[in-house]
């Protein structure tokens, strides 16, 4: 009887704790999607206010960083002389906890295929991109980014495939 109890107890205690974590990691999935909501609209006021004061953004190449005041001026730029729209397609989200080490935390990875339209002759491309965001205190403190910018330089007409390579 007293392991039953002892396993009773554990179970309710378990159960707790990945109810809490499911619960905050729902929260922090539901911060990204509004960020996410955010960029597509062009919300840029609303951009700035999920992210950290000490937001750094990486990506997607190599060595790539930006702070937070940058990035919504960015943002904003892009929206202003070089985006007509972007549009987050396929969007899915899931979230985790690295629990030590150099990157730990809470985490919500986003992969989507973005469509974005340009306003002037170039047109559109649509890429595949994965956004890893790391949440402390209900804001973004951090964002790596992934996608490949060869192959928005292809459908831009900027760069072309040699024969024999696959497209």
């Amino acid at each position: 009887m007293k392991n039953l109890i002892i396993l009773a107890a554990l179970a309710i205690g378990l159960f707790a704790c990945t109810s809490n974590n499911s619960k905050k990691q729902a929260e922090n999935i539901e911060l990204v999607k509004s960020y996410v909501s955010a960029v597509e609209n062009l919300e840029f006021e609303s951009m700035s206010n999920y992210l950290d004061v000490n937001y750094l953004g990486m990506g997607p190449s190599y060595g790539d960083s930006i702070g937070k005041l940058e990035a919504v001026a960015n943002w904003q730029w892009s929206a202003e002389n070089l985006y007509e729209k972007i549009q987050y397609n396929r969007s899915r989200f899931a979230a985790v906890t690295i629990p030590d080490g150099e990157n730990k935390g809470e985490w919500v990875s986003n992969w989507a295929e973005l469509k974005i339209i340009y306003k002037n002759e170039f047109g559109e491309v649509t890429v595949w991109a994965n956004t890893n965001y790391l949440i402390e205190n209900g804001k973004i403190k951090r964002s790596i980014t992934f996608y490949n910018e060869a192959d928005v330089l292809r459908q831009l007409g900027f760069i072309m495939i040699l024969p024999g390579f696959a497209e």
